[in-house]
């Protein structure tokens, strides 16, 4: 899986790499890439200073382009939002189904399901779709059939929301399902899988009950993470509650400053760059040679990695001159919401083939899912076509753009956020030292998504 087989474990004999495309199959070498993508973020960043002088989103009433009546009156009904809930329900009980009772064997369609489906087809479903997991979430529709059992208000719960834990709890869980992934001895257990959901499953119910609705916001990480990158899509309600059509930016630049954002995406940038890291021949070549075990070791590079990213975009941030009246210890998650298109960028160069590759072969493998020789859904015969193995150059300039692309949009979102919190005189030096944090992460993610 992504970080259960350690790059190179398999299902079935298949081999599970998160990435074809490696540095070899540039149609350019990997150090004229690098010196492409940090010029087009300078270069970006220039004509930014030059030609938006004045903030386009930031403060800006929700508004778009109106969609057909239709799909508004679709999507807003609620047989709509029933149907998500039941299917929602529906692909839990499946899941349950065939943690519980399927073979205990990689080809047990859970993994897939677990490692492939929920935590990277949930990526891609939200930036096309908008917030998918709050509208499906199974825990979120279980508390409120418990809540209305009890005669109690599944809003509200028994206590409100501290405002102070912010998004906490969500980096909480976030880090421990990428430590799960990618830093646990046992990951492709069936037995460690099922009790990692199992404990998930009762946090989020004792949450939901104690704190209602708010704790699923800001507690549970799989719908803090299809949120955050729901930002990204280009769905939205204005003032008024109709669905619009709206611009990527706007909808990011409405992402809320909460406690915890920066500690949200320092563990999924950190833990994507030390997913790339923990397969190149550096980091191989170094725990082979080591006298300490190879957990030990990715334990502590995964939490350097994470503190590192938040860490150094954490610093950037704080050295930005700040208006008056505005904290420097503010300023961090004031920014943070510009991190989530690299987050993004980073997701599709490195899960791209997993997702494609893997998601289909569990498609197949769901059609049998107790190994009975079943094809309930009719895909048992389906197989991944392994398109990216024969089209390598295609792969890694995807990977580029990618990376590119995210850091590009990124430095607009800090760009149109900075014209509102820094003096007017620090509005072109200020920004420096984000534009330097940037240029890292863009020269660091290349190098370290082609070292494999």
């Amino acid at each position: 899986m992504t970080g259960g087989t350690g790059g190179t474990g398999g299902t079935g004999g298949t081999v599970l790499a998160h990435g074809i495309g490696g540095q070899a199959d540039l149609p350019i070498s990997l150090e004229l890439a690098v010196s492409g993508a940090v010029a087009a973020l300078v270069v970006s960043f220039t004509v930014l200073v030059v030609a938006w002088r004045q903030p386009r989103y930031d403060g800006k009433p929700v508004t778009g382009r109106a969609v057909w009546s239709w799909l508004d009156r679709l999507v807003s009904s609620s047989a709509f939002r029933v149907g998500a809930r039941v299917l929602g329900l529906v692909l839990a009980a499946y899941t349950v189904a065939v943690a519980v009772a399927g073979q205990d064997a990689l080809t047990n369609p859970f993994f897939g399901i677990f490692f492939v489906w929920w935590w990277v087809g949930l990526v891609f479903a939200s930036a096309l779709l908008g917030p998918v997991w709050r509208a499906i979430s199974p825990v979120r529709t279980l508390n409120a059939g418990i809540a209305r059992l009890a005669g109690s208000d599944p809003d509200a719960g028994l206590l409100p929301w501290p405002e102070r834990l912010g998004y906490w709890p969500a980096a909480v869980g976030l880090y421990a399902f990428v430590w799960f992934e990618l830093a646990y001895e046992y990951p492709t257990e069936l037995g460690s899988v099922r009790f990692w959901c199992a404990v998930y499953v009762g946090a989020m119910l004792v949450g939901g009950a104690v704190f209602g609705n708010r704790f699923y916001e800001h507690g549970d990480p799989f719908e803090v993470f299809s949120s955050l990158i729901a930002k990204l899509s280009p769905w939205a309600r204005d003032e008024e509650g109709r669905l619009v059509l709206r611009s990527p930016l706007a909808n990011l630049s409405t992402t809320a400053p909460q406690p915890g954002l920066v500690a949200v995406v320092g563990v999924l940038f950190g833990s994507t760059a030390f997913d790339s890291f923990r397969e190149s021949t550096f980091w191989v070549r170094f725990y082979q040679d080591a006298s300490i075990g190879k957990v030990y070791l990715d334990n502590v590079a995964l939490l350097v990695f994470v503190v590192l990213a938040g860490g150094l975009f954490a610093l950037g941030s704080a050295l930005t001159p700040s208006a008056e009246g505005l904290a420097r210890r503010e300023l961090p998650r004031l920014y943070a919401h510009s991190i989530i298109p690299i987050i993004l960028g980073y997701f599709v160069a490195h899960y791209l083939t997993l997702f494609v590759d893997v998601g289909t072969q569990t498609l197949a493998r769901a059609s049998d899912p107790f190994g009975k020789g079943w094809d309930i859904l009719g895909t048992a015969a389906v197989e991944p076509s392994y398109w990216f193995s024969y089209h390598p150059q295609v792969l890694a300039t995807i990977k580029v753009l990618a990376v590119v692309v995210g850091h590009v949009v990124a430095a607009v979102a800090a760009h149109d956020r900075a014209l509102t919190l820094l003096p007017k005189r620090d509005q072109v030096t200020g920004q420096l030292s984000l534009l330097v944090v940037m240029v890292a992460f863009t020269a660091g993610g290349l190098m370290l998504l082609f070292s494999a």
